[in-house]
């Protein structure tokens, strides 16, 4: 891109290598670019770390985080070359960015790595030099086009300020630039990994059962990766309540069944449930850590719109909070005992059978009477809400309405996972 790059590396064959134009690594594209950047003079390779950021405007981190036997991560690499890029920004007289590409937890880059500058620089962060953090997501093998055509470019500082010289490094970068805190540039790195480890896992797991039910799951991959409104979408990535419904909560039982018979150990589709479940208990400790005792449960089916309360967690939440003492109204306004008929309304007999004397088509009356009101689906609306809401309520929101649409009013708002 025609910058002025200085590798640094405490291996000296590693130098060695990249000063005589030759890449210490084995990388589709790299040994050309590697013998193109050392032919213009534009890529120099040392261990001197210090003159390296006395010769630069910009310090990319990019060393290792690995494990330790517990599981944590092994930070003293990065804590290393901090305290020498700060002993070098003691001796600097212009301003330098330092920017961690290193995968660390949230928090990590403010709360470890900028301190260690501080003490080890003399000098202050935001005034004698500047921190970020921008993650990389590039998969070996296809670093360079990973690099050269990047999904998004993230940029996490404290201070949109601190991302200038980032922004003209970038600037012809194609892709959305995302500038964001530190702290949400460093997890957006975790959930990508996450992710990729669970559809790897749920890949392998739906294809070990394809194959001992003699299915052909290249077949049923290639059809299931074609529906992109659903399958392969940002559906249902959005942090929520629990599923429910007629569908989801019997085919995963249906799945993890035929497994066990099969004698097949799937643990990821096996661990849905229980998942599932724990996420309802989350619900009932946000309300037990109110320490009030009248709730009202606003949506009572799984779905906004539907009256359909087969294996909503709605109602298992209403079931768990009635065994825990507490006083329950609830309010749907697709939900009317009088209208529910066959197995919608034998299953509300059958799990919580004084259901109607809970119910009521009063929205005003139940907020009236509540201390806690926890919006369960998307049905009532913001303005309606906000009309009758107090300030000694607390909101406690399971379906994570977006900003514009949550309740004003109130005297706390707590998303049950944001």
């Amino acid at each position: 891109m025609g910058h002025r790059v200085i590798g640094v590396d405490i291996n000296p064959d590693k130098v060695e290598m990249l000063e005589s134009g030759r890449s210490p690594i084995i990388e589709a594209r790299m040994n050309e670019l590697v013998t193109e950047g050392n032919r213009a003079c534009r890529l120099h390779a040392t261990t001197n770390s210090v003159s390296a950021v006395l010769e630069s405007d910009v310090s990319f981190v990019c060393v290792g985080t690995p494990s330790l036997r517990n599981g944590k991560l092994d930070l003293s690499h990065i804590d290393k070359v901090a305290r020498e890029i700060g002993a070098a920004l003691s001796q600097k007289k212009s301003r330098h960015t330092f920017v961690l590409r290193s995968t660390v937890l949230p928090g990590t880059t403010e709360s470890i790595v900028l301190p260690v500058l501080e003490q080890a620089s003399g000098r202050r962060a935001g005034t004698d030099f500047t921190v970020a953090y921008n993650p990389e997501f590039m998969r070996e093998g296809s670093a360079v086009g990973d690099f050269l055509q990047p999904p998004y470019t993230i940029l996490g500082a404290h201070d949109a300020s601190h991302l200038d010289p980032l922004r003209e490094l970038y600037k012809n970068t194609p892709g959305r630039v995302f500038e964001t805190s530190i702290a949400v540039a460093e997890m957006v790195k975790y959930l990508s990994n996450a992710y990729h480890a669970v559809k790897v896992t749920f890949a392998n797991e739906v294809g070990t059962l394809c194959k001992h039910l003699n299915v052909d799951a290249q077949a049923v991959t290639e059809i299931f990766t074609s529906d992109t409104r659903l399958n392969v979408s940002p559906a249902y990535l959005s942090p929520g309540f629990a599923f429910g419904g007629s569908c989801l909560p019997k085919d995963v039982r249906a799945l993890t069944y035929k497994a066990k018979e099969l004698d097949l150990k799937l643990p990821m589709l096996e661990s849905l449930l229980p998942s599932n479940v724990e996420h309802v208990e989350r619900a009932v400790e946000a309300v037990m850590r109110s320490n009030k005792r009248k709730i009202a449960q606003l949506g009572l089916s799984f779905k906004a719109g539907t009256d359909d309360l087969r294996e909503s967690p709605q109602v298992q939440l209403v079931k768990r909070l009635l065994g825990e003492g507490y006083e329950v109204k609830v309010w749907d306004q697709d939900v009317s005992l009088g209208r529910l008929a066959g197995s919608n309304r034998r299953y509300i007999e059958e799990v919580i059978p004084h259901i109607g004397s809970l119910l009521s088509a009063d929205l005003a009356e139940v907020l009236k009477w509540s201390e806690v009101v926890i919006i369960g689906n998307k049905s009532v609306k913001k303005d309606e809400l906000s009309r009758y809401l107090r300030q000694d309520q607390i909101v406690i929101d399971l379906v994570n309405l977006d900003r514009k649409s949550r309740p004003i009013g109130g005297s706390s708002y707590e998303g049950i996972c944001w």
